[in-house]
């Protein structure tokens, strides 16, 4: 059965170590795009973060759809919502109270690509964070915003010496009431418990009518797992990790050197 859509995790996979676009990935993804097949990007961010990503790619208009937040909210690439899966006020509330009596650095996004924190000694990843996905970055007590202010995803952030010792707590504290994911060394992501990259991949292959069997999915870390075990076609870049390798069909080459071109030619195109 061939390719019929691609799964594209960003960083790492997409993009290169300096997180620039090769040209022979630009090249693969439009000789794709030419045969129909669907480029969707699967990722972390919200969709103005992903934005310069689909116009340097030129995937356009409402047939195109992007997954972000981590799988919390799929949408077409104009912004036409598919399906989201979003975190209540009070869990939010309880994750800003675990990250300050933990002294950990915390930040949530809403659906809008906004980036709030209640730290007032903003933490250096949140302020990268929100420059790289063009995103406000808003100052703010959860009394501050309305009662029914929902998240996509809330994020313990910081060096690896502030999170890995939390880590299991925060496993502890939320394991029960969210899907809860090491997104790199820098990110600890809470989100709604049925969200994962796979399960939206599931519900957008549903929207497509298209079967698990015609569909390959690309990325590198943990993460990029959940969208491994559902695709029929299932890659980890070179540069991924142990967990990510141990979980794909096939390991192309790393991001450096065009892995994702050569697996693209090798397995989707015709």
């Amino acid at each position: 059965m061939s390719i019929k859509l691609i799964a594209l995790d960003i960083d790492d996979t997409l993009l290169d170590s300096k997180g620039k676009l090769l040209a022979s990935t630009k090249a693969a993804v439009q000789k794709a795009l030419a045969q129909g097949i669907k480029i969707v990007l699967c990722t972390g961010r919200p969709l103005a973060g992903v934005q310069p990503y689909l116009d340097a790619l030129h995937i356009a208009g409402d047939d195109q759809y992007v997954i972000t937040y981590n799988g919390a909210v799929t949408e077409s690439v104009t912004g036409k919502v598919v399906a989201k899966h979003l975190v209540d006020n009070a869990l939010y509330r309880k994750m800003t109270t675990f990250g300050q009596e933990h002294q950990v650095p915390f930040n949530v996004l809403d659906e809008n690509s906004n980036i709030y924190t209640a730290d007032r000694d903003v933490n250096w990843v949140t302020v990268i964070q929100a420059w790289e996905n063009k995103a406000g970055l808003l100052v703010r007590d959860p009394d501050e915003l309305p009662a029914d202010f929902q998240i996509t995803k809330g994020l313990f952030v910081g060096n690896p010496e502030q999170l890995d010792p939390i880590e299991g707590l925060v496993e502890e504290t939320f394991g029960q009431d969210c899907y809860i994911v090491r997104a790199g060394k820098y990110f600890l992501e809470l989100m709604n418990p049925v969200v994962n990259k796979g399960q939206a991949l599931k519900e957008l292959a549903g929207v497509l009518g298209l079967d698990a069997d015609e569909i390959m999915a690309v990325g590198d870390e943990k993460n990029d797992i959940p969208m491994f075990q559902f695709a029929g076609t299932a890659v980890s870049m070179g540069n991924g990790s142990d967990e990510a390798k141990a979980q794909v069909d096939y390991v192309t080459e790393t991001n450096d050197e065009g892995g994702l071109a050569n697996a693209i030619q090798k397995l989707a195109l015709i």
